[in-house]
């Protein structure tokens, strides 16, 4: 951007700055997205405003034989476990409690990181912003197993399964996270290096 060129983010030429569609894909060119930092931090403290909702509220509600039944997310990879599910219960843990933790934390230490202008790993900063991007979008197996359920679950008055306030947190909270991989701009991580003087 100092040099008055920009890259295409869709084939990666360099173009000039004031060009506006890239002369190999046709793709729409900008310089960077307004705001990127404001708007990553907006969608973060979003997503961790909802974690606590999605994962202490109920996701999922059972009546069997008239006695209902409430089960959050934590509650139910133990319930799993100790039937001796244990694949499905690591790949709901992981899915629903360490990747939304995890993208939080990745996503608001780049935050961090370009507010301070670090040139600290840079390569390896970027590996991880493609990783988090890429990751995000497993997180939604809670949701799916909870839809799964209601629908294949309806056995009049004797079993019936409903989702719970957590599972309406819980789609949110994945989407603000999405959100917030998607307004970040990963360009600005390589500010410093390209604003470093030339030695």
């Amino acid at each position: 951007m100092g040099q008055g060129l920009q890259g295409c983010s869709i084939c990666t030429k360099v173009a000039s700055i004031d060009d506006e569609r890239c002369a190999v894909c046709g793709g729409r060119l900008h310089a960077g997205f307004g705001h990127s930092l404001q708007k990553t931090w907006a969608w973060l403290i979003t997503s961790v405003v909802l974690y606590l909702p999605a994962n202490f509220l109920p996701i999922m509600h059972t009546t069997f034989l008239g006695h209902v039944t409430e089960s959050t997310i934590f509650a139910g990879v133990v319930t799993l476990w100790e039937h001796g599910s244990y694949p499905i219960a690591l790949v709901i843990f992981v899915a629903s409690v360490l990747v939304p933790i995890g993208k939080i934390l990745v996503l608001a230490w780049l935050c961090v990181s370009v507010h301070r202008q670090s040139e600290l790993a840079l390569p390896q900063k970027i590996r991880l912003y493609r990783i988090t991007e890429f990751v995000g979008r497993w997180s939604m197996v809670d949701v799916f197993v909870v839809g799964i359920l209601v629908a294949l679950i309806q056995l009049g008055n004797i079993m019936t399964i409903l989702p719970g306030a957590a599972a309406l947190a819980f789609a949110a909270m994945v989407g603000t996270t999405m959100l917030a991989a998607i307004v970040f701009d990963p360009r600005q991580i390589w500010v410093p290096a390209n604003e470093a003087p030339a030695e």
